[in-house]
Order: C-alpha cells, then structure tokens, then sequence
C-alpha cells in the first residue's frame, strides 16, 4: 500500500468516527461500538483508573466500607471448635463464638467444661423504678435505612457473623422481611407471656461465689424476669432448674436435651407462653473484656445465637428439623435492630450457627448471650436492663423502624 493510500485510509476513518460522534439519538448505541476497538476500551480503563486514583475522597469511602464489612468479622477471632457428638452422625461441629471454649450443646455438640470460680464480692440487683423507654432516645451510629439494610455485604458485615461450619444466602437474611414482621404478643398479662431458662445454669462470672445461685446466670435471669415484671408488666416464668449437672458434676452433653424436654412440658401447661428466652453467658479469652458504658453503667454486652441446621459438610441437619428458623432470625434481627437505635455499642451480633439449640420450640425463640465469664455478675445484671428495653420495644410494637 502506497503512502497515498495509507493517507486515505487515516482520513476516512477519522471522518467515520466524526459522524458516529455527531450521529443523534438512532445511534445512541455509538458508545458500544467505540469499546469494540481495543483502543477505546484501553483510554477507557485509564481514564476511570486515573479518576479514583486522583479521588482521594472516593477511596475513603471504599476503605470505610471494607473496614465496616471486616469489623463484623473481628468476633470470630481465636475461634476454637467444639468436640464433636457421637450422636450427630460424626459431623463437624461450629466453631465457637469469638474465642468461645465451645458452645456448650448436648442434641447438637457435646461440650464439658468446668468453670474456674474466684471469691466474689457481694453484689446488689438495683431495679430501675422507671423505664429505660423513657430514657433513651434514637442514636444510631450506623446507616439503617432501608437503602443500606438492602445492601447483604453491608447487613452481613453490621449484624451477623457466620460461623464457618454453616452458610447463609441473601435470601436467608432479608432485612426488609424481617422488619416486616409483627412480632407482638398478647397484652393480657394475666397469663403466662414470657419463658426464661438456662440449659447451663451453673456459667459463673469473675465474682461469682461458689454455691450461690445467685451469682450465677440463674441469679442475671432473676433480675431479668423483675424487670420484665416491675417495669414492664408481663407475665414471666423463670424456671431454675439445673439441666447441666450429671451426678454432682458439670457436663452439658445432654443438657438441651434435658432442657428440651423441662420446657416442652411448661409450654404445654401454658399454652399463652409467646417468648421463650434461653439466657447464657459467653466464652471468651481472659484479655478480652465484653463490657461498654450504658446510663453510667459498667454494662455487659450481649449477642444472640441462631441456629440455621445446616452445615456445609453435610447439608440441612435433617435429624434437627426447625420450622422457625426464620420466625427465629426476624426475632433478633429486630431486637439487635433496636440494640442499634437505641444502644449502638451494647450488642455484639447475631452468630449463625450450623444446628438447632431447641430455638425450634415457638417462633419468638432466643438463645441470648450475655457477658462472658471475666465479666462480673453486676456487669451482667445492669446488661439486663436495656435488655429488657429493647425486647419491650419489639414485644409492644412501640420500638422505632427508620
């Protein structure tokens, strides 16, 4: 091809672009053809690759949004798993909750563990005489509008943290679902509402003396079920039996099957029974302290426990089926929710476990942690008191949705 030539076809090209360019609206489509030239696809790239590098604003945003997706992680540090149960059919079982020295189960895992108790100090249970309604006022310190909860990376990351046994989906965790939800009960009162047991009655704290009930989570749930008595006016039973102590000794390989088969018979006596709340205390190492500032309080803070009976190695646990697994999330999707209205640095997270804990027996089912074993018992019991708020909000209806 001549020089001549070579001139030719420079300029009929350049005047084919010029037209495209300067084409109207039948050729809106101009934009897709200029990418099919390697050259525009390369400017391209650059020219977007040089405007985030040159917005230093933009790349802020992005990192803080990493850094709120990897915070929700951070619970999942020194993770230890549990032993496994010979009745589970040799499955693997969750890794524990933020350093947690097993979750403790008995139809799901089997866990022993003793508690090493040190000499306590006494410690007084203070009942607000008002509620705590009417002292707090709506300060989120996250986004929760409706925009930011429709985002999974963004709900995962600020509310849930996924054990590496089981797997959750964009379906599973609908935020927009489960504030939908109307979880109010009855307000006749004069009926049992509200059920509060422990399938480990004997987790102690830091200043728990030994042998006294009350310095144990059976002593935080009695203060829980006053609260919910004095101040907000349901109907609560409190059962205080020991499920986890087999011939004077601790074991918890079977106290949710022991604790099951206690509960199943209270429900069926009081059939009015909407809420039952299976309240624990956490595990966690001696160097990490689970303890914030609320009302000028030294206050504990909380975690709720789903069960999905589903893991990863084996499928959905068909041995553990549970109807409510939804009913469960919306649950305490809603009371973390309100955690985060009202009391942003108080709850620590909705842990997704891979099999059931007996939250199959109502849709209002709990499994709530509270503390962990290097908090003291007042620590925990104060933890019981915006507690009590937030589940007063979800149970009444009069909690705030944005």
């Amino acid at each position: 091809m001549t020089n001549f030539q070579k001139a030719c076809c420079v300029i009929l090209s350049l005047c084919f672009f010029a037209v495209l360019a300067l084409a109207p609206e039948p050729f809106y489509l101009k934009e897709n053809l200029f990418r099919q030239f390697p050259l525009y696809c390369f400017l391209e790239r650059e020219a977007e690759s040089v405007s985030q590098r040159e917005d230093p604003e933009t790349t802020e945003r992005i990192v803080a949004r990493n850094a709120e997706y990897l915070a929700g992680q951070i619970l999942k540090e020194n993770g230890e798993s549990a032993q496994e149960n010979p009745d589970a059919l040799k499955e693997e079982k969750p890794q524990e909750t933020a350093g947690k020295p097993g979750r403790k189960s008995s139809e799901e895992e089997a866990v022993t563990d003793t508690e090493s108790e040190s000499p306590a100090e006494e410690t007084v249970s203070n009942i607000e005489t008002e509620s705590l309604s009417e002292e707090a006022a709506p300060h989120p310190e996250v986004d929760l509008s409706a925009e930011a909860l429709a985002d999974y990376d963004y709900l995962l990351g600020q509310f849930f943290i996924v054990d590496s046994n089981t797997a959750a989906s964009p379906e599973q965790l609908n935020a927009a679902r489960f504030l939908s939800e109307d979880l109010t009960i009855n307000e006749d009162s004069s009926q049992p509402q509200i059920l509060i047991y422990h399938s480990h009655s004997q987790e102690t704290f830091a200043d728990s003396r030994e042998g006294v009930q009350e310095d144990t989570i059976v002593g935080v749930g009695a203060y829980l079920t006053e609260l919910l008595t004095e101040n907000y006016g349901y109907n609560v039973i409190h059962v205080t039996e020991t499920f986890d102590i087999v011939d004077g000794e601790i074991d918890r390989s079977r106290s949710y099957d022991f604790a099951r088969e206690y509960v199943e018979q209270v429900l069926e006596e009081n059939p009015s029974i909407e809420v039952i709340i299976d309240l624990h205390r956490d595990g966690v190492p001696d160097d990490r302290r689970l303890v914030t500032e609320i009302n000028g309080k030294d206050t504990a803070q909380i975690m709720f426990y789903n069960g999905l009976s589903y893991t990863v190695n084996n499928g959905p646990v068909e041995y553990l089926p549970n109807p409510y697994i939804q009913d469960n999330l919306a649950f305490s999707f809603q009371l973390e929710y309100q955690a985060a209205m009202y009391y942003p640095a108080f709850y620590r997270g909705i842990y997704l476990a891979g099999l059931r804990y007996n939250l199959h027996l109502l849709p209002k089912a709990l499994l709530l942690e509270a503390g962990a074993q290097n908090n003291t018992i007042q620590e925990v019991k104060n933890a019981m008191e915006p507690f009590a708020d937030i589940l007063n909000k979800v149970l009444s209806g009069t909690g705030e949705i944005w």
